[in-house]
Parts: structure tokens; C-alpha cells; sequence
């Protein structure tokens, strides 16, 4: 049985401010550090907050003010004076910045806490966002601390050949491989590159030797341990015994084996494992360190004293609904508390058994890209769930009719359950009666109303109790508001479709206003799917979010937050809505936002040539319509020009709708 939900009412006597936004959104927990909200009301994002390090970085990293506050609702106005149309997604290249900082800061202070004698080698595993200017942005703020990549595939593997520049860093190359993979890989070896081939399954092992040995070049070898244990969330399922990757611990045994007989036991330097993404409780990770700790003392021990790295994988989580606890979409663990306990767990036991302390990586990709990226998208319309019940019942009336009038008439905080009750039950015998035309459509309407607004009473009245009965959690839902967005739910944020992925949600502007509407969000695809009515609350899910009433000729902004990792990856083209425009915004040292470079979302044409249509044939079709149409007279040439003109301006437009 769901546990009694309270509903938050603001206090109608006082005042609303920013801080009742903050809390309402909960921003200031999911936001850590880079989101808020200034004194005008708007939203404001700080790339560079105080003390977002663990550490100081090297000397060689340049540091920016901290005092650079960006106003996104200014920010959006300037871009569409420039001409760029929303939706838009904002990439704030500082806060990727700061996240490697803070990462990299937490493993350095956590060897020095504990005397770890290793390094920390982080890597980024590209298929978390793969756009070009993301994965050079990373490269850059990465070198002060050897910041690696991570390839699970061969044209991965290709574009990071070309890209990485780092020696000290390292390329870690997961995923399945065919020879030509390995190949390329020991290839890219030989420009001076740490290369580490992971072995997913223990036939890679026979295909690297054979490769390795018609090329004439050693590999760096890593193994990938499918470890008992197990992750803890929505992607637990990666883990465990019947995980898809990884070998057994016999099957480990075998390769160090088959290794020893070719006499390249020294070629394995690094043992790796991964619990799966967004790991939401760190009881799992410490559980999965032991076994995996125990695994390297072991495969040490054996022989393979070349092991230098102990790759931890991803599924350092991201807290998207700012609750600090182990729900899905939620981390019970800080990024401190997680390499506190790596480094603590690894240095245990290796000292125990005299084993030098390898160095550790991971492949953190969501906790490094997830905060820097904002989708903006702009309002198109409302439909508002508005009851209309008249002053007075005219009489004489049906007996339902009256019924439901006089429960309407009666709801009080004392019988607010029994007349909801009444009027579910009122409602039902109102529809058999019409079906068996007993009904008058009329009368049916009225009741209708009449019973849309014993809920809308209702639900006012529940709103000041601390707990609601749980039979009346859904009037929220059922009387919100839906609001209509410029976007795709299937492109830009598809895992809030395919997982029920919850990411923080508010408006960008009008903050220091109480926000009185209920609504859920509709895209504008045709898919009943594409909407969201999950949203993140510190106790729970909300299904509505606290909107502001349009107002008649100005645009409304919603920020769509925390969607660097993977959406823009896994966005598709359903109805041919393709990438949205893209807005690199940087601090300058002065504090001062620099608009770095505008990526055009796609054209009309460019969507459609995806799905192998030419345009110029299209049109050349389109020609050979209207000719038709002239002919039979059923257009004038002044509407064929129109809308050959129409045709050819569509084709280079964006995707997504223009409202002016």
C-alpha cells in the first residue's frame, strides 16, 4: 500500500519569494552549486561555485571567479534576438570543467587521507555524450590531471585515436572486437599511447595473441571480472552472475594460464569491473570492491606482476532529484564518500597481502557530463482544466442531477472524503443512465461539471492537511493543467520516456512569482508518450509540476536540467524532429559569459535525407502536382507560387515549431 503523500500549499498570507522557488524545485540540492535563483526571479546558473573542488587543482589549471552568475532567462532573450530558436540546449562548458575538478579533487585527497601509493587515472567513456566539442572540452580541462578515454567500439575507438593527445593518459578499448579493432589498437600503441585492450570474453584473449603476434607489437592487456556482486538501481541487472560482459573468476584463471604458456603474463595490467550506471547506494560499490580487490591480490599473486590499474567502471551515480537516498534516480553517496571508499578499500587489501597499491580508474562518464547540458524549451499553449457550474441548479432537475448538486453544495473539510465518495459513485450511474437514454446530454454535461468540481473542491481542501488518503493522490493529476512544449520527449531527454527517467524540471524566469497552476508537459510529436507527468519531489514522485499562468504575448521558459549524459546520443527521429540548436556559453576570466560557438540544429531537409528522401526530387514531385492541380483549375497560379515558396523556406527551416 502507497504511503500517504502530503501536498505542499503556500501559506496565502505571505508573501512568495525566491526562496519558496528554491524549495519548490528543490533546486538548490539537485543543483549543487550551479543553479539558483537572483533576486529578479530568474534562474541563474554559477559554472565555477565556491569550494566545488575536493582539492586544488594543479597550478597549471586556469581559475576563473567564482562571482560569474549567469541569468539564463537574459541569456535565452539575447539568443533569440540573435536569431537562434528555441528549444535550445545550453552547454556550459565551466561546469565540466568544475566536475572533472571535483572528481579528480576527491580521489587526490582521498590517496592523501589514506597514503594511498597509486595514482588516480580517470577516464571518460565517450558513449555518454560523443559530440566532438564535449570530448575536446573534456580532453582540455582533463590534462592537468592525465584525464583518459574510454572506446567500446570501433568507430569510438577511431575518433579517440585522432583526438587524444595525452600520453600519460591512458585509452582504455571495451566492447566487443573483431581484428580489425585489435589491430587498429595495437596500432595507436605504437604512436606512444597507453593503450589497454580489455578482454569481455575469453575468446578476445586467443584473437589479441593472434593479431599481436602477425603485427609484431605487445598488448597492454586488461580483464574484465563478472563479478557475483551487484549494482544497486535501475541498471543493477549490468552486474551480477548472468551480467553480459565480463569473465568468471575460473575463466580468469585460464587467461593468466594461457598468458604464463606464451609467455606474456606481463602484458595483463589491469583488472576491471563494472556494477552497471547510475549505481544509487554505496553498500553495493563497497561490496563489489572487496570481491573485485580480492581478485587482483589473487590474479597478482599468480604471477601477473605486471598489474599496474585497477579500473573501477562507471556508475558513479548523479542525484537528479536532490534526495541524497538510494531511489533510482538518486545517489545516497557523495562524490567524496565514493573515492574515499575505493581508495580505503583497495589500500586494505593490498596491504594485508604486500601487494603494491595499483593505480584507479574509472569510467565516470554520467557524473562528469550530466550537469553541464540544459535543454530551454518555450511554452506553445495551455489547456486548462476549467469547471463550469452554474450559480443555480434549474429546477425541476433529474434526481442524479440533484444529487450531485447538493454533494457539490456540501463539501467541507469534514466530509470531504464521504462526498468524494458520493460523487464517484454518482458519476458512474450517470453515464449508465445516458447510455440507456434515461439522460440527457445536458444533464450529462452538468453532472460532469459538477463532479470535476467536488474534485477541484476537494483536492483545495487536502492541500492544508499533512497527510492525503490515498485514494485522493490522483486528483492532482487528474484536474492539472497540460502545457504544451517545443520539443521532442523522444529526442532530447528519450530515457524520461524509455526508463522513466526523472530529471529536475522548473521554469527559468518568473520565480519571485507564485506559480498557482498544476500542470503535466506535452511534447509535439503525435505520440500519446510524449508527455512527462513524473517529476522530482524530495519524498517522492510528483505528478504535476507548479507552473505560472500564461501570459497573453510574452513567452514562458521551462529548463530541462541535468542532460549532458547519454540523451543527446540516444534522441531519435520520431515525427523527423531532429538535434535542437546548440549554445556553447563560457565564463570568461572576468566572470563575464562568452556565447563560444552555436551549433544548428537540424534543417528540415537534413531529416529528411536521413530517411533517404532528396529533396530536389521531392519538390520536383511537388511541381509536377501543382501543374496537375493548375490544369483541373483547382488552384490559381498565385497559390501554386505560395506554396512552392512555402516548400522550399520548409526545407531549410528547423524542425521544430516557430511561434512567430
Amino acid at each position: 500500500m502507497a504511503r500517504a503523500k502530503a501536498l505542499i500549499a503556500h501559506d496565502p498570507l505571505r508573501r512568495w519569494t525566491a526562496a519558496d522557488a528554491n524549495d519548490t524545485y528543490n533546486i538548490p540540492r539537485w543543483g549543487c552549486g550551479y543553479f539558483g535563483v537572483n533576486e529578479h526571479g530568474n534562474l541563474i546558473v554559477t559554472p565555477r561555485p565556491n569550494g566545488d573542488a575536493a582539492a586544488s587543482p594543479p597550478s597549471n589549471v586556469v581559475q576563473l571567479g567564482a562571482s560569474g552568475a549567469i541569468d539564463m532567462k537574459e541569456l535565452i532573450d539575447e539568443l533569440v534576438a540573435r536569431g537562434i530558436q528555441l528549444p535550445i540546449l545550453l552547454r556550459f562548458s565551466d561546469i565540466l570543467r568544475a566536475r572533472i575538478e571535483l572528481l579528480c579533487g576527491a580521489f587526490t585527497a582521498a590517496m592523501r587521507e589514506y597514503g594511498y601509493q597509486g595514482q588516480y587515472r580517470g577516464v571518460y567513456p565517450i558513449k555518454v555524450n560523443q559530440n566532438r566539442t564535449v570530448v575536446e572540452e573534456i580532453i582540455e580541462f582533463g590534462r592537468p590531471y592525465h584525464y583518459g578515454l574510454e572506446a567500446g567500439s570501433k568507430p569510438e575507438l577511431l575518433a579517440i585515436m585522432a583526438i587524444h593527445q595525452d600520453d600519460e593518459s591512458i585509452i582504455i578499448c571495451n566492447g566487443y572486437k573483431d581484428e580489425e579493432y585489435i589491430e587498429t589498437a595495437l596500432l595507436a600503441s605504437k604512436m606512444g599511447k597507453t593503450v589497454i585492450l580489455v578482454i569481455e570474453k575469453p575468446t578476445e584473449l586467443d584473437n589479441i595473441h593472434r593479431v599481436s603476434e602477425r603485427v609484431r607489437i605487445k598488448p597492454s592487456l586488461g580483464i574484465r571480472a563478472r563479478l557475483s556482486s551487484r549494482g544497486a538501481g535501475r541498471w543493477e541487472q549490468s552486474g551480477g552472475d548472468f551480467s553480459k560482459f565480463g569473465l568468471t573468476a575460473a575463466e580468469m584463471v585460464d587467461a593468466v594460464g594461457k598468458l604464463k604458456e606464451w609467455g606474456e603474463v606481463e602484458t595483463l595490467k589491469l583488472i576491471h569491473f563494472h556494477l552497471g550506471s547510475q549505481i544509487s547506494a554505496i553498500k553495493s560499490v563497497k561490496n563489489a570492491l572487496r570481491e573485485a580487490g580480492r581478485l587482483y591480490v589473487e590474479m597478482y599473486k599468480m604471477g601477473a606482476k605486471g598489474l599496474a590499474y585497477l579500473d573501477v567502471g562507471g556508475g558513479l551515480g548523479v542525484d537528479y532529484d536532490g534526495s541524497q537516498t538510494n531511489f533510482a534516480s538518486s545517489m545516497n553517496y557523495t562524490i567524496q564518500e565514493y573515492a574515499n571508499d575505493v581508495v580505503y578499500a583497495m589500500k586494505e587489501i593490498c596491504d594485508a597481502d604486500q601487494v603494491p597499491h595499483p593505480s584507479i580508474v574509472s569510467e565516470s562518464g554520467r557524473a562528469v557530463a550530466a550537469h553541464h547540458s540544459v535543454l530551454v524549451v518555450n511554452v506553445l499553449g495551455v489547456t486548462e482544466f476549467n469547471t463550469n457550474v452554474p450559480q443555480q441548479l434549474q429546477r425541476p432537475a433529474p434526481p442524479l442531477v440533484t444529487n450531485m448538486w447538493e454533494t457539490y453544495q456540501s463539501v467541507s473539510a469534514k466530509n470531504l472524503l464521504e462526498a468524494y465518495h458520493d460523487a464517484v459513485e454518482y458519476k458512474d450511474q450517470v453515464l449508465q443512465l445516458f447510455n440507456l437514454g434515461h439522460l440527457s446530454l445536458e444533464h450529462r454535461v452538468l453532472c460532469e461539471n459538477l463532479f470535476w468540481a467536488i474534485c477541484e473542491k476537494v483536492l483545495m481542501l487536502v492541500r492544508n492537511r499533512d497527510h492525503v488518503p490515498e485514494e485522493l493522490e490522483g486528483l492532482e493529476k487528474a484536474l492539472s493543467d497540460t502545457y504544451f512544449c517545443n520539443f521532442s520527449m523522444f529526442q532530447s531527454v528519450p530515457d524520461a520516456w524509455a526508463v522513466d527517467q526523472l530529471f529536475p524540471i522548473c521554469p527559468i524566469h518568473r520565480l519571485s512569482e507564485e506559480p498557482t497552476r498544476r500542470a503535466t508537459l506535452a511534447d509535439i510529436t503525435c505520440d500519446s508518450d510524449g508527455k512527462i507527468d513524473s517529476f522530482i519531489d524530495l519524498r517522492d514522485v510528483k505528478h504535476v509540476l507548479e507552473l505560472h499562468p500564461m501570459k497573453e504575448g510574452q513567452d514562458y521558459y521551462l529548463g530541462i536540467f541535468l542532460v549532458g549524459a547519454y540523451q543527446e546520443i540516444l534522441g531519435d527521429l520520431h515525427n523527423l524532429f531532429g538535434d535542437t540548436n546548440t549554445v556553447h556559453v563560457q565564463l570568461s576570466p572576468e566572470g563575464e559569459y562568452d556565447v563560444k560557438e552555436v551549433v544548428a540544429g537540424d534543417t528540415v531537409s537534413e531529416v529528411l535525407a536521413f530517411v533517404d528522401y532528396s529533396p530536389s526530387d521531392l519538390l520536383g514531385r511537388l511541381r509536377n502536382s501543382v501543374e496537375q492541380a493548375l490544369r483541373k483549375k483547382l488552384m490559381t497560379i498565385e497559390e501554386s507560387r505560395t506554396l512552392i515558396n512555402r516548400f522550399r523556406q520548409g526545407m531549410i527551416g528547423y524542425t521544430y515549431l516557430d511561434r512567430e
